[in-house]
């Protein structure tokens, strides 16, 4: 991590990723890159459905392939780039019939390295197999849900999964959250942890680096009126007032239970993630 000297009370506790010696290449592929408008919390109604998010600074999409359809035919890694729309660092593979795609990298995949998607690829970082191909106890990212489907799960810096059983054409797979799913042993996977791993111990230092990045302020529901908040009003400094923690539009939050009971993946989840002190 890239500490900084305390010329402000911003600076002084403000971190970055170093990415000296580890970025290679500055400028995104220009053929894998095009614009694109953020949703900022928004649907495709144009409501906002998820608070905080807005402004921040223009960013330039990077196409990202996650579903590796080209099988055996080996890639070379040829730059390591930073990526504004992911925490994950990307590299840019050329493989050898030429074509270029941007990848995710693992941890320990730098520029020169090359890997391989195939069912009989070698157990190293950054090849990708299927699950049914993949040892119990061996870490993956970049995990398929349906065979053919693209990468779903394990995509974030630092993440990873472990593959934990092989049984009756399913492979049991324990999630970050500490969940063990079913997923079909057909399913490709990426051998390794995802890089960027210190990217979890950033701090923004200040609010004006967190309006960069797209995050617009929270207000407490203590200190807005009655007519906005249910916890809003009082003379002075109150308690929320109410039985059950609420949103402000009155909503149950904290302890309810939100998943359906007919979800289709219901079925496919082994162990169900610990949470509080038990994880």
């Amino acid at each position: 991590m890239k500490s900084y000297k305390p010329t402000s009370k911003s600076r002084r506790a403000m971190t970055h990723v170093s990415y000296r010696g580890v970025l290679t290449n500055s400028a995104p592929t220009k053929s894998l890159t095009y614009g694109f408008k953020r949703a900022v919390g928004r649907n495709s109604q144009g409501r906002i459905t998820m608070r905080h998010k807005g402004s921040g600074h223009k960013r330039l999409f990077r196409a990202v392939d996650f579903l590796y359809n080209k099988h055996d035919i080996p890639a070379k890694i040829q730059s390591v780039e930073y990526d504004p729309n992911r925490s994950a660092f990307i590299g840019l593979a050329v493989y050898k019939d030429g074509e270029k795609r941007y990848v995710i990298l693992p941890k320990s995949v730098k520029a020169g390295t090359t890997f391989l998607v195939s069912e009989k690829a070698p157990l190293e970082a950054g090849n990708r197999l299927p699950l049914k191909n993949i040892p119990v106890g061996t870490f993956v990212y970049n995990i398929e849900i349906k065979p053919n489907g693209g990468a779903k799960i394990g995509r974030s810096a630092g993440i990873f999964a472990q593959v934990v059983a092989n049984a009756d054409g399913y492979t049991n797979i324990k999630m970050p959250s500490t969940e063990i799913r079913k997923i079909n042993e057909n399913c490709f996977a990426s051998i390794g942890t995802v890089g960027n791993e210190e990217h979890h111990l950033e701090n923004y230092g200040k609010a004006g680096r967190s309006r960069w990045k797209g995050i617009r302020p929270t207000v407490r529901g203590t200190a807005m009126n009655p007519v906005d908040h249910p916890y809003g009003g009082g003379e002075g400094r109150q308690g929320r007032g109410t039985k059950r923690p609420k949103t402000m539009w009155g909503k149950v939050t904290g302890g309810r239970k939100t998943r359906g009971p007919k979800k289709y993946s219901n079925v496919f989840i082994v162990s169900r993630r610990k949470t509080g002190k038990n994880k």
